[in-house]
């Protein structure tokens, strides 16, 4: 019976061996080539980047490049000679490695100073490849730099961090720095696919998908996942127990809410979330998962950002095709909402409830809900006009021009005969839509009238109801939609000094209970500091702080009188001495008596009184 051999895990059987096989770093190994070629090289090299991309790799490709006896015509090391393999069997004295984050003090410097001195048996170069440098202490580093800056001819440093910020600005500046980049999902599913053939597994090109999105650029993680859903899948890795063994949500459940959201289907939104947590997943999950979801399709939505998108190009296709179902508006409120979401998660009472408030609000975005899909800080659905200005005068005056023809019937039936007097006097009940419907608040009392009625009634000297045409009834549709559409507007008249100063004292005017507030603005002078915003110094931090209490009210009042909705203000305390502020006649004669004896004893004698 033969022996079985050993097994061995595919981020080590496959790790590269020659510049050719590295992964997704072919503008940096061409460098690397192209430097032993041309024989011009530095006696120290910084290799950093996120973990398991090929930085120790690439170190160890390049220590036995250079010291190979036999190169090929292309750059690379032969891999037969005596020097590949000593360097592929670890027995080498020309490569010596130096793992950092285990050996970072001052005597693990040292005695890599102490072998620098040894020239290399066989071979042209010495290489010290020294992991994760960016663990050395201080005293080690500075133990390394007169060595690192001047070594032997035949002495090449690599030196690998993944965190190159903490390696000291002394060490930087004697290296050649090489950043290596996150691997793309579509290398590392060529790569996985290559594994795949030569393990003899069959693959799914989807789950492979998902296996380098799961890895997040890194090669060796997605060896390693690779290799854990092929034990499990017993060599058939498909879409389904990929995502089953990774625990990781369908993204397909992502599309289908998005078409709910389009759909204005709240009922299939929440359904498909019950779907979800029965299947173990947690809600922030999803909802951190659907806010990039969102974020891919905004991504996808233009043909110049559609390389941004980390998917296989299968995937990729159906993010392009159900973004162009959607406004690009749509997904600045999308995230907006999922962002908020994300926030209260943590300090909401029912996270559940909340979760589903944001799916309705994202179903309500587009149906019934109009634009401006930027104020999403309301609490009613988006493009309801009573959420746009309820005290706007524009609606104002546009609900009372709807109402004044019911007003100018009433005024008619009074001097009719006693019939007619009769009828007007019993209310004609008329069908009232809802107020979404009419699409007007009601301000101040006043019913306003239907606006989806064709005809108006109007009572007759006989008592009879007569049919008005319906255009009168369009233009005030019109008047009215204009009146809407222009309070949706920010307004920006120029403001004088006296305009403002007359507002000033039309709130003054108007709120006579706000007793702190009034007597602060009559004592303060209110001065311009640019085009839309005026600086007001107080006496005292009560009097800035009844600012504050009632600065929203008094901003409101003070932009419908300008008719500046950029208008601010900015309260200041005084901070001058007392004495240094003129002070009222009455006061500044207190002053004088008290500060000066002699007036105050002539007062007395003429028994004279401050007035």
């Amino acid at each position: 019976m033969s022996e079985q051999k050993p097994y061995i895990v595919s981020a080590r059987k496959y790790r590269p061996a020659t510049f050719k096989t590295v992964v997704g770093q072919k503008a940096l190994t061409a460098t690397l080539k192209n430097a032993i070629d041309s024989q011009r090289l530095a006696q120290a090299y910084l290799f950093c980047g996120p973990r398991g991309v090929g930085k120790t790799s690439c170190a160890r490709i390049f220590a036995k490049t250079i010291n190979c006896l036999h190169p090929t015509p292309d750059g690379e090391a032969c891999g037969e000679c005596e020097s590949c393999r000593a360097i592929d069997q670890g027995v080498s004295f020309n490569l010596v490695e130096l793992d950092a984050a285990s050996n970072n003090s001052v005597d693990d410097i040292r005695s890599i100073t102490e072998q620098v001195n040894v020239p290399p048996q066989s071979g042209r170069y010495r290489v010290f490849i020294i992991d994760e440098v960016h663990m050395l202490s201080n005293a080690a580093f500075n133990a390394f730099l007169k060595t690192l800056e001047e070594p032997p001819k035949y002495v090449v440093f690599i030196l690998a961090t993944t965190e190159k910020h903490k390696v000291i600005p002394t060490i930087l500046s004697r290296c050649q720095i090489y950043d290596f980049k996150r691997i793309t999902v579509n290398d590392m599913v060529d790569h996985l696919e290559y594994v795949a053939k030569e393990e003899g597994i069959t693959v799914d090109r989807e789950a492979l998908g998902v296996i380098a999105l799961k890895a997040d650029g890194a090669m060796r993680d997605a060896l390693s996942i690779f290799d854990q859903v092929s034990a499990s899948s017993r060599g058939n890795v498909t879409y389904e127990n990929t995502i089953e063994n990774l625990n990781v949500l369908d993204y397909d459940y992502y599309f289908r809410l998005v078409d709910s959201f389009r759909n204005g289907d709240i009922p299939e939104a929440l359904l498909i979330y019950k779907q979800i947590r029965d299947k173990g997943f947690d809600s922030l999950f999803l909802v951190n998962g659907l806010a990039a979801h969102v974020r891919d399709l905004m991504v996808a939505a233009d043909e110049r950002t559609v390389g941004l998108l980390e998917t296989s190009e299968e995937v990729a296709k159906k993010y392009v095709e159900q973004a162009k179902t959607l406004p690009v508006q749509w997904y600045y409120a999308a995230m907006k909402l999922l962002s908020d979401c994300d926030l209260n998660y943590r300090t909401a009472t029912s996270k559940r409830l909340l979760v589903e408030l944001t799916l309705i609000r994202l179903c309500q975005l587009l149906k019934p809900a109009t634009p401006p899909f930027d104020s999403l800080d309301r609490q009613v659905p988006l493009g309801d006009p009573a959420s746009t200005r309820q005290h706007s005068p524009a609606v104002a005056q546009s609900v009372q021009a709807t109402a004044e023809p019911s007003v100018q019937v009433r005024q008619t039936t009074q001097v009719q005969t006693p019939v007619s007097q009769t009828v007007a006097t019993q209310p004609i009940h008329t069908p009232q839509p809802s107020m979404r419907q009419q699409g007007v608040p009601n301000v101040a009392g006043i019913q306003p009238t239907a606006q989806p009625v064709q005809h108006t009634s109007q009572l007759t000297s006989r008592g009879k109801v007569a049919q008005r045409p319906s255009s009168f009834r369009i233009n005030e549709q019109r008047q009215s939609a204009k009146a809407n559409n222009s309070s949706l507007e920010q307004r920006n008249n120029p403001i004088s000094h006296e305009r403002f100063m007359d507002a000033w004292g039309g709130f003054i005017a108007t709120n006579p209970t706000l007793h702190i507030l009034v007597n602060a603005m009559r004592g303060a002078q209110p001065q311009p500091a640019g085009d839309h915003s005026y600086r007001i110094v107080v006496d005292h931090p009560a009097q800035q702080q009844a600012f504050e209490l009632s600065m929203g009210k008094l901003l409101e009042y003070l932009r419908n009188e300008l008719q500046n909705d950029f208008l601010t203000l900015k309260v200041e305390v005084n901070t001058e001495p007392v004495a240094a502020r003129q002070l009222p006649p009455r006061e500044y004669l207190k002053q004088v008596v008290t500060n000066n004896p002699v007036m105050a004893s002539f007062l007395n004698a003429l028994d004279g009184e401050l007035v």
